[in-house]
């Protein structure tokens, strides 16, 4: 059965914008995706790929790429998937009034404003939604089994999207806990930079399940600060979300964290990609929304110190491990 006939648009061609376009058109419905770079709008209208950023994916022929934003004036919906730094300028020349659905993790740098609340800045007349949880890029738009989180405050509106979205092997969660679904995507990123160190230094499996852990009690202590629920947080956008991106060198923040361990100094692994790692750029912005609300996140203070290599990952380690004995 085909899904609700919204006319959808995709700003942002990395993998993950390009995932979601092939999976909104599997049945055929018109997607349009914008892309930065000329070559991206070439490969995916002519040779039906994504070479760049998502190779040997064959693209759905009823994507169509546009190098033009204003092309995107049409749509009855809109997924963002640009860097999160990038979003405020993006959602800026987004058509008023078409319905955001957010699909970027992380926290603005100097304003420390989730990107729900850059949104609400950038257009005010357009509602707000949050698509997030564990979704490697390649493995949805190979049509593999997903489960994501679909955050909004509005119920009707959310009830549309995920009638629009929702595919046999993608299957959204509804919830009104748009800050609680933001948090875990944005957190998650930084502990999965934690976990790749434990993997490049090879401080084994309990190590990275204990950083897993009490990593995910950081995450839950500043998402209740924040105003998030508990039960968001354990669910797919949090948890489920953290132990994914934990657990893989899929994920460009574990790849980033491994690198890290192995003794490479950031600078030079940031400088060579192509990709984000947008637990990088978070990091900072978490720890001093952290200090801020006087929560404590050692895991990620840890996670600053290596990337701004402020101290060595022996020193660092020890630290965290020389902690006060304290109750779980």
């Amino acid at each position: 059965m085909k899904a609700p006939s919204l006319k959808a648009g995709v700003i942002g061609a990395g993998a993950w914008g390009t995932a979601l376009a092939q999976t909104l058109a599997a049945d055929g419905q018109h997607v349009r995706l914008w892309a930065l770079e000329p070559e991206v709008v070439e490969a995916v209208n002519n040779d039906r790929q994504n070479p760049l950023y998502l190779p040997q994916i064959p693209l759905s022929p009823s994507i169509e790429a546009t190098g033009d934003i204003a092309a995107m004036a049409d749509r009855d919906m809109l997924l963002i998937v640009s860097p999160a730094q990038h979003l405020r300028k993006v959602v800026a020349q987004a058509p008023a009034g078409t319905p955001l659905i957010l699909c970027s993790k992380g926290i603005e740098a100097g304003t420390g404003l989730l990107m729900s609340e850059v949104a609400v800045e950038a257009q005010p007349t357009s509602p707000i939604a949050v698509l997030s949880g564990p979704t490697f890029a390649h493995e949805v738009a190979k049509g593999l089994p997903t489960a994501i989180t679909l955050a909004c405050a509005d119920a009707a509106l959310a009830a549309m999207i995920a009638a629009r979205i929702a595919r046999p092997a993608f299957r959204p969660y509804l919830s009104d806990d748009v800050v609680g679904a933001e948090i875990g995507g944005a957190v998650k990123n930084v502990l999965a930079i934690a976990c790749g160190v434990a993997e490049g230094a090879g401080l084994g499996l309990n190590a990275r399940a204990s950083l897993i852990s009490r990593g995910f009690a950081e995450m839950t202590r500043f998402g209740l600060a924040r105003g998030a629920r508990s039960e968001t947080l354990a669910g797919l956008s949090g948890l489920g979300d953290l132990v994914l991106t934990c657990s893989s060198t899929n994920s460009r923040n574990f790849s980033l964290g491994k690198g890290l361990g192995e003794g490479k100094p950031a600078s030079e692994l940031l400088s060579n990609r192509r990709t984000v790692a947008e637990g990088a750029f978070t990091a900072p912005v978490l720890r001093e929304a952290a200090r801020a609300a006087q929560v404590e996140m050692p895991v990620v203070e840890a996670v600053c110190a290596l990337l701004e290599d402020a101290a060595p990952l022996t020193q660092v380690m020890d630290a965290l491990l020389a902690r006060p004995l304290r109750a779980e």
